[in-house]
């Protein structure tokens, strides 16, 4: 049996796991969280930008040195990377989608809806999104709220269809299931797999001394790439769970 508190880098989905969809780190986590980096490395690898990362997730923790040093960060499911050195954020790795794909993407996603005859009556924000390293397709728009988006697509059905849909239509490129309404597209091989590898070797520390937590283990879902790596995976069904998880390492 897994014994985490053996686990040197503990890593993390952000949205659904760490917090609820595309909403601010709750005081609780936060807290739970300086204490776990006080003795363990953090990752947190999610499809959201660094803009998202930094509002959502990085403005709500103290801003101390001491343990951001033990604090990595991959937004865009893992397709960009940063870690805190010298008193601020900096990129250590970044896989840009060039123009040509960014065009086909976009061009792909504009049909979509009208191919698979879907209609909704209200929407928030933009539906496509360029992220530069990905692009996302959020259904209900980017700014939906929380209680529209747990409706919208509960058992993935939709989005699955969607997906389903473009990935023959995009050779050569990750499509995976995002957030509750959304479908993240990166280049082929950059995805959260990459990002565990490159913890493995930017820290030197093997695979079996890590440990990855995450809401969307399931065929197509964001966290699925993790699995390829051999890496431990412990599924949660939200951000509660994830907190026992936390203070199960930390007692």
């Amino acid at each position: 049996m897994m014994n985490l508190k053996d686990k040197k880098i503990i890593i993390f989905d952000l949205d659904g796991t760490l917090t609820e969809s595309k909403q601010d780190l709750d005081p609780e986590m936060a807290e739970l969280l300086v204490k776990l980096m006080a003795s363990h490395i953090v990752a947190v690898i999610g499809g959201g930008s660094y803009g998202q990362f930094t509002r959502q997730f990085l403005a709500h923790l103290p801003h101390k040195p001491d343990f951001l040093k033990n604090l990595f960060i991959f937004p865009t499911s893992g397709t960009i990377s940063y870690a805190f050195k010298d008193g601020a954020w900096k990129e250590i790795y970044s896989y840009p989608l060039d123009l040509a794909q960014r065009r086909r993407i976009f061009y792909v996603l504009s049909s979509v809806e009208k191919a698979l005859s879907i209609h909704e009556e209200k929407t928030y924000g933009d539906k496509i999104e360029d992220r530069l390293t990905q692009i996302t397709y959020s259904a209900l728009g980017q700014e939906a709220p929380l209680d529209v988006k747990k409706g919208w697509d509960p058992d993935e059905a939709k989005r699955k269809r969607i997906v389903d849909f473009i990935t023959p239509l995009l050779p050569g490129l990750s499509i995976r299931i995002g957030g509750m309404t959304s479908i993240d597209i990166t280049k082929k091989g950059i995805d959260k797999a990459y990002g565990i590898k490159e913890i493995e070797r930017e820290l030197k520390t093997p695979i079996v001394d890590m440990v990855f937590i995450g809401d969307a283990f399931f065929e197509g879902g964001n966290d699925y790439p993790a699995i390829s790596t051999g890496i431990d995976c412990i599924a949660v069904k939200n951000v509660t769970e994830t907190k026992e998880k936390i203070r199960e390492i930390t007692a």
